[in-house]
């Protein structure tokens, strides 16, 4: 990804991650921000180099879109995503469709209640919405993080941010079943309704979130780390901690020992 993008250095790619230049410290979040670049990257280049047998919809965990690249390197990146959606078309007959899934969004939050006073959603069947421009810069601090390419067109700042178009969705035949923010990436919004058909396949069968895309669920279980993984991840740090403490390493036994939490005895 930093190749296409024509940068060498974590700096370059993104202005939250700063060299430690001794002047100012460190952002405390460019290990989120560090994560976030990890997964565009993986995006990247499964967009760019893998080969697809059939047809497929790949689900992006957030947002399709971003303010952690400097510059314009987001509208670059968007441009070499739509490079390889075109080559596996061009190349193979494949359709490669691109959507992010939100688990909260403000403007969700925000027009919830009016969408229930007017009864929105609320079919006895799955459907979907997409939502105005408009109402997502209301819903937004720096409406910068909502404006696309439509409202480019129409004379305003660059579209540096923002790879998708939001919908809301609901996969359940309830009027009261989960309503999902979801992001089909820009040039493929006019096929949400294909888009919207594989999703909710995968969606009707969702566990342990009902009518929550199963595949993105398994893609947490693969990547959380918990129980016996988190185990030895811990024993490992510990380890090493004793080996660097040397004759002070009974210290960090009794560390582990004390409760951290005392308070919490008050819920039992």
């Amino acid at each position: 990804m930093m190749n296409y993008l024509g940068v060498s250095e974590l700096p370059q790619l993104s202005h939250m991650i700063r060299p430690d230049d001794g002047e100012r410290p460190n952002s405390p979040s460019w290990v989120q921000v560090y994560r976030e670049l990890v997964e565009w990257a993986i995006l990247f280049a499964i967009v760019r180099e893998k080969d697809f047998a059939t047809d497929t919809l790949i689900v992006f965990d957030g947002f399709l879109r971003s303010k952690v690249f400097a510059k314009d390197l987001f509208q670059k990146y968007r441009a070499g995503i739509q490079e390889g959606i075109d080559r596996h078309y061009s190349v193979n007959k494949r359709r490669i469709y691109l959507v992010g899934i939100a688990k909260h969004s403000k403007v969700l939050s925000r027009y919830r209640l009016a969408m229930a006073l007017e009864g929105i959603m609320q079919s006895p069947f799955p459907c979907y919405v997409e939502i105005p421009r408009e109402l997502e810069e209301k819903a937004y601090v720096w409406s910068e993080y909502a404006r696309g390419d439509d409202r480019v067109a129409q004379g305003g700042e660059i579209n540096k941010f923002v790879a998708g178009k939001m919908f809301f969705v609901k996969f359940g035949n309830s009027p009261r079943d989960p309503i999902w923010p979801i992001d089909i990436f820009l040039s493929q919004s006019n096929d949400h309704a294909t888009i919207f058909g594989y999703l909710l396949n995968d969606a009707i069968d969702g566990f342990p979130v009902p009518l929550y895309p199963r595949s993105l669920q398994k893609a947490h279980e693969n990547a959380a780390l918990v129980d016996f993984d988190m185990d030895i991840l811990q024993d490992m740090i510990f380890s090493g901690l004793r080996a660097t403490l040397g004759k002070e390493a009974p210290v960090l036994d009794v560390f582990r020992l004390q409760d951290a939490d005392p308070a919490s005895r008050r819920y039992e």
